[in-house]
């Protein structure tokens, strides 16, 4: 059941984002001593190791130099270490509001605009939308996942497609990058705290993988129109777990 969890959460991580969803309540329902904290930091090392492959294999779609991207990498992971830190010192339960009010908001925004995150709308894209939406995703929707995370990738890909113009597979490949910083900071920040069980995480992250590979094998092979058919299906499914916990 975990390694079939954790190919699932690689594949839509890989295409959209939102992975932690699948992974970390079969984590909790297998393990049921698990403390949330040690799900959520185990979780990180199985995402790094998907987003990562994604992030290799998707990297030739992204329209930004490895300058910026390494540049962005950075500040995400500094940012997603921030927000880790600050997650022990804040109930999560004060961001789940927030975060289902954007999400219906996503989601209506995708659902009434066929032409969003097609070719037809990256004429919008500058320097300076470009910069815009590479601070908004490297600092703070990172911060974002360091403290709670479902739905950073998701978030990543409409902020990049909205601000900057992009088209859904160059938001998703450069969110594979900068995902893959706000993992790297927020594991460091969980296993420094003893949150991290690290051979559980390495076995499913070799699963994570290969879910990872076949999810971004079918966002190139479909295109965008498969994105953002993905992403309305994961925004809904996040939308109906984060307010069955608000009203549970």
């Amino acid at each position: 059941m975990l390694l079939a969890a954790a190919s699932a959460a690689g594949w839509v991580d890989a295409v959209v984002g939102g992975g932690g969803l699948i992974l970390i309540p079969v984590l909790l329902l297998i393990f049921p001593g698990m403390t949330p904290a040690t799900a959520l930091g185990t979780n990180k090392l199985t995402a790094l190791s998907g987003t990562a492959s994604a992030a290799i294999r998707l990297f030739p779609r992204t329209p930004l130099n490895w300058r910026a991207l390494l540049g962005a990498f950075v500040v995400a992971a500094a940012c997603a270490s921030v927000g880790a830190y600050t997650a022990s010192r804040l109930p999560v339960s004060v961001f789940k509001p927030v975060v289902l009010v954007l999400l219906l908001a996503v989601g209506v925004f995708v659902a009434t605009r066929p032409q969003f995150g097609t070719a037809a709308h990256t004429s919008t894209r500058t320097r300076a939308t470009t910069l815009t939406a590479l601070a908004m995703a490297a600092i703070v929707i990172a911060f974002y996942d360091g403290i709670m995370g479902p739905g950073t990738g998701t978030f990543m890909i409409i902020t990049l497609t909205a601000v900057a113009g992009m088209t859904f597979l160059e938001s998703s490949a450069t969110a594979k990058v900068l995902n893959s910083g706000t993992n790297v900071g927020a594991l460091i920040v969980f296993a420094s705290q003893g949150h991290v069980l690290w051979l559980l995480g390495l076995a499913l992250g070799v699963a994570n993988i290969a879910g990872a590979q076949l999810g971004a094998h079918m966002a190139l092979g479909r295109g965008a129109g498969f994105v953002r058919v993905v992403l309305l299906v994961v925004v809904v499914v996040m939308v109906g777990k984060l307010g069955y916990d608000m009203l549970g």
